[in-house]
Order: C-alpha cells, then structure tokens, then sequence
C-alpha cells in the first residue's frame, strides 16, 4: 500500500531522513517513533506532498507521491500535529467544505458528515463556530474530516498530544479498527504506550534513519535485558 525506496531529504548540508525504506500494507497499523529531530514529521510532510524527497521515491497504491498528488490525495486522510480549522465556519459547515474539497456529491458528502460526527461524537456542538471549540474538539473535528472520503491510508502526526483520556480512548478505538478494515495507518507519535497497544509494527527513526523494525517481541528479542515495556526497550535503542 504505501512504499518509501531509498528516500533522502537534506536541508542545506544538513540530511533529515536518510536513506529511508518502509513498506506498509493494507491492514496494518505503523506508528513511527523517535526524539524530536529524528525525521518523523519531515517522513510525513514528504508522503502527504508537503515537502518534496531530495532523492528517492514514495508510492502509495501504483501512484508516485511527486508525480501524480491528485491520485495519491484521494487515497490519503491526513491530520497533523496542530488541528486547523477555519474558525469562523462551523464544525458542519468545515466537513462540507472538505468534502466539496474532494470532489463528493451533496448526497454522498451529507452521509459521510453525518457518519463522522456520529463516530465521533461532535453532534452536540457541530452547529457552533470552530472559534469555540476546545482542542480536543478541534482534533476529533480534523479526524473526522481526514475520513470523509474513506481514503485506504491514513496518516497521524501526534494524534494523543492535548487529549483528555475520553478522546484518547476514542483515537484509539478509531485506528485500531480503522486497520481492522483493510485500511492502513501510519502513527507518528510520542506516547508509547499507545503505539505498544494498539500498533501491528513500529519503526525507531535515530538521526533520520530506521534502526529498527518489526513487533514489538522482536524489539524484546534484540535486547532481552532492557525490560519487556515498548518504552523501556525504546530508551535502551536510543542510549545505544
């Protein structure tokens, strides 16, 4: 589903990501860890056509991410680490401009608004203007329209920061059964235990390259002496 070969982005004289190759399929939920500074959001911004890869080549499904983004668009549902919203629209009237945004009918862009606000949980206040919402209320409103569409990736930068335990709970939920459908989700995030959760496989970026791959049994395999928490055994990759 999604393919990064051989992809570098440099900075000057400075390299973000190095070298960078991943493979992620249908089903699978990915969370991309590592420090501040370690390539992850950059990783992101060059998948979702934010920044262009110095070298190398990102595919999602048969498309080429530089060479066709409307085709790659379609297939992708991005929320970033800050929600942004228009705060002078309501939270209905955003989802709408969304999905016009995407090319919807009326028809099928009312089901999907009212499928979101319903998966979500923005009923009680999807009528007010954005202005006025909380952030945990700007986070669940960008979810909900990253999936208007349906799109067979979705892609998270940091989706926990500033949740209250309700929305956590309902992020969570919302990934792991995103997966479960066949779609695919790639999670940058800082908190662990939640990658540890709910996550197929993780990634370990260090200084813009993966160090590590797989389960989280193979991470315990590697360095059995480090503790069995995905976050013990984190801190010891990144000590060594």
């Amino acid at each position: 589903m999604l393919r990064f070969d051989n992809v570098t982005r440099t900075y000057g004289a400075r390299v973000a990501v190095d070298c960078l190759n991943l493979h992620i399929d249908h089903g699978e939920l990915f969370a991309l860890l590592g420090h501040n500074g370690a390539g992850k959001t950059t990783t992101i911004k060059m998948l979702v056509g934010l920044l262009r890869p110095t070298s190398g080549e990102i595919r999602v499904g048969p498309y080429n991410v530089v060479e066709n983004p409307r085709e790659v668009s379609r297939l992708i549902g991005y929320v970033p680490d800050l929600p942004f919203l228009y705060d002078k629209l309501s939270g209905r009237e955003f989802l709408r401009f969304v999905a016009d945004m995407y090319g919807m009918s009326e028809s099928a862009a009312n089901e999907a608004v009212t499928r979101e606000a319903d998966r979500f949980q923005l009923n009680d206040f999807l009528d007010q203007l954005t202005e006025s919402y909380s952030h945990g209320m700007r986070q669940r409103t960008v979810f909900a329209a990253a999936l208007l569409h349906q799109p067979e990736l979705l892609v998270v930068d940091e989706p926990m920061v500033g949740l209250d335990p309700h929305s956590i709970r309902l992020v969570k939920d919302l990934l792991k059964s995103y997966a479960e459908s066949g779609k695919a989700v790639l999670m940058s995030t800082h908190t662990l235990e939640v990658a540890e959760a709910i996550c197929d496989r993780v990634g370990v970026m260090k200084s813009g390259k993966i160090v590590f791959e797989g389960n989280v049994e193979q991470m315990r395999q590697l360095n059995p002496t480090a503790g069995q928490s995905l976050e013990s055994l984190y801190l010891a990759m990144m000590d060594n």
